[in-house]
């Protein structure tokens, strides 16, 4: 079974978020919350960690990974970042987006969608997430949270619980945090491209 931390939603005990990065670095995968609903997270560079999540949400090779990161500087590493992306990244997070960019050679291969190169990019706007980051010292290796055949994330904790508690190293308790996935924006033509509406508005990406 996996291990359980109840976290505050608000104000992280900087000694549980160690315990849940400890567990990241020892190649765990974790359920986190977020500020649109429960995610799955790893390392990025665990080929192990990633494989696990593989199976959970049953991706096909096709998928774009996402990587949470604490800020903008951040995203540059790992995403070819121009002028219009950023004053858009500014503007927009951080939030419940995913903005999908080319990626930069510091993503590992297996993390990028294969044919077009590309990689999703996010910083969410939750005090857990940030402490986790602070703490982690690097980006989270993430994917929402939907299981096969399903549209939406579960919210209920317990029914995570029940459902995955078997399959994954920790799950962070920090109660309600959303049910609605992040609204997906394509950058990497250069003109925005909306390609899922979630839970942040669409307003400004549709044409």
């Amino acid at each position: 079974m996996s291990q359980v931390l109840n976290i505050h939603a608000e104000n992280p005990q900087l000694r549980l978020i160690k315990q849940a990065v400890e567990i990241i670095k020892d190649g765990g995968v974790m359920i986190y919350p977020t500020d649109s609903a429960y995610a799955l997270g790893c390392r990025i560079g665990n080929k192990a960690a990633l494989q696990k999540i593989l199976q959970i949400r049953q991706f096909d090779s096709q998928h774009n990974f996402t990587l949470v990161c604490r800020d903008l500087s951040e995203i540059a590493l790992y995403a070819k970042v121009d002028n219009t992306a950023y004053r858009l990244l500014k503007a927009y997070t951080p939030g419940a987006y995913t903005f999908i960019l080319r990626a930069t050679s510091e993503v590992p291969r297996l993390l990028m969608h294969p044919k077009r190169k590309t990689i999703g990019i996010r910083i969410p706007q939750n005090p857990v997430v940030e402490s986790l980051l602070s703490e982690l010292d690097e980006p989270i290796l993430t994917s929402t949270l939907i299981m096969p055949g399903e549209e939406n994330p579960p919210y209920e904790i317990d029914d995570i619980k029940g459902e995955l508690g078997h399959t994954v190293d920790l799950i962070i308790d920090s109660g309600f945090c959303g049910l609605e996935a992040t609204t997906v924006v394509d950058l990497v033509e250069g003109t925005p491209r909306l390609l899922r509406a979630g839970k942040a508005d669409t307003t400004p990406f549709q044409h």
